[in-house]
């Protein structure tokens, strides 16, 4: 997938080729306009992910057309959702709606592939091994362009209407742009996690005890990826005597059962870490430059519901940019920061684990209720732009 830049100007330059940027590449280019979307790693390289696509998600990549690939990724079809709260067990099956009626949490080695691929079958073209190092600006300050390198370390200047940065939590976009958040979190948790065979568990699980939560999330291979959340203060006592120990008393304090499935079964090659970062809103657009995905909003990882929240961005912001103007994309910030309060706050008091099995069980109410608002905004986005221009172009000035 991976090709030279064949011109020097573009409609819009992308920094980073994962699930938001790969989506926001692909809508845009669907939508008319040429596209560059750079990315530093290679085609379906592994990345920190809960994988866990909730019906949002799954409903995006049915309108794009792309829930199919998925499907036949061997990814496992999740039918049924279950919570554990101590010794009590609700069980909540996947309704079919929207034409959605089972969930998927595919690798992202998989996930990534399947967007870059649409992306580029689009029209657009995907550089990898190519990363945004700066920006270029005119004299009022307004983006107009990157310069892009890589490996050999040689410059390339690109000029472009708008650039996004869809490059993660540590953005370089927003970085060269000296961009505060413009409202952070009060907690954030750590969590280990790594891949297990033949667990026997049907669906997603998710685990609660005071203190710490686990959970199983059916992916590729007929792997599930068990993860051990905590405070950060557990996380950083307790990594010293390893991972691999602290993972595992986790895993018995909350969840005998999985503790055993896990002791049986065919261990990782390795766990993975994440030791947690305050969620955080980021301006999402300015005079020639947006931000999507982790880039403009975290939230954190706990609720799993990141690649939802990136999927349904991406085109919200890809709607503005086809609409075109500065005003569109000032819209679709004030949008966005309305959108997503819900979800960030609920996910915040989760993220505190100051909460009993009572009070747990309150707040995944409300974070139901913020998931069925939003999946409802994807619903009102109406039909996919899913081959020529199906919104007017008008490129900013």
């Amino acid at each position: 997938m991976s090709r030279r830049l064949e011109r020097t100007r573009y409609d819009v330059i992308i920094a980073g080729a994962r699930c938001a940027g790969a989506s926001t590449a692909m809508l845009l280019a669907r939508g008319g306009l040429r596209v560059l979307v750079v990315d530093p790693s290679r085609r379906g390289s592994d990345t920190l992910s809960t994988h866990a696509l909730m019906r949002g998600g799954v409903l995006q990549l049915h309108r794009w057309g792309l829930l199919e690939a998925v499907r036949a990724s061997g990814a496992q079809a999740i039918g049924k959702t279950t919570f554990h709260y101590g010794d009590e067990t609700v069980e909540i099956p996947i309704k079919e709606r929207d034409g959605v009626d089972t969930l998927y949490a595919p690798r992202r080695t998989v996930l990534d592939a399947i967007l870059v691929d649409a992306a580029a079958d689009a029209g657009a073209a995907v550089v990898h091994g190519q990363a945004v190092v700066d920006l270029i600006r005119d004299d009022s300050g307004r983006v107009r362009g990157a310069q892009l390198s890589g490996a050999d370390r040689r410059v390339t200047r690109v000029e472009a209407d708008l650039v996004i940065g869809a490059d993660g939590i540590r953005s370089r976009i927003a970085r060269i742009l000296e961009l505060e958040p413009i409202r952070t979190a009060g907690h954030a948790t750590a969590s280990i996690y790594g891949y297990w065979k033949d667990l026997g568990l049907d669906g997603y699980h998710w685990y609660y005890e005071t203190g710490a939560a686990v959970g199983s999330i059916p992916t590729n291979g007929g792997e599930t990826c068990v993860f051990a959340s905590m405070p950060q203060a557990r996380f950083e006592g307790g990594r010293a005597d390893g991972l691999e120990a602290l993972y595992h008393e986790l895993l018995g304090d909350v969840s005998s059962d999985l503790a055993r499935r896990v002791a049986r079964s065919e261990g990782p090659g390795r766990l993975r870490a994440f030791a947690g970062k305050r969620g955080f809103l980021r301006p999402a657009a300015g005079p020639g430059w947006a931000l999507v995905g982790d880039a403009g909003y975290f939230r954190d990882p706990l609720t799993a519901h990141g690649i939802t929240d990136a999927l349904r961005e991406s085109e919200f912001l890809s709607r503005a940019v086809l609409e075109g103007g500065d005003a569109a994309l000032a819209a679709y910030q004030a949008s966005r920061d309305e959108r997503v309060q819900g979800l960030f706050e609920v996910t915040d008091q989760i993220a505190s684990f100051e909460w009993n099995m009572e009070q747990v069980k309150i707040q995944h109410l409300a974070l139901a209720r913020e998931m069925n608002t939003l999946v409802d905004a994807t619903r009102s986005l109406g039909q996919a732009v899913v081959g020529a221009p199906a919104l007017q172009v008008s490129r900013a000035s």
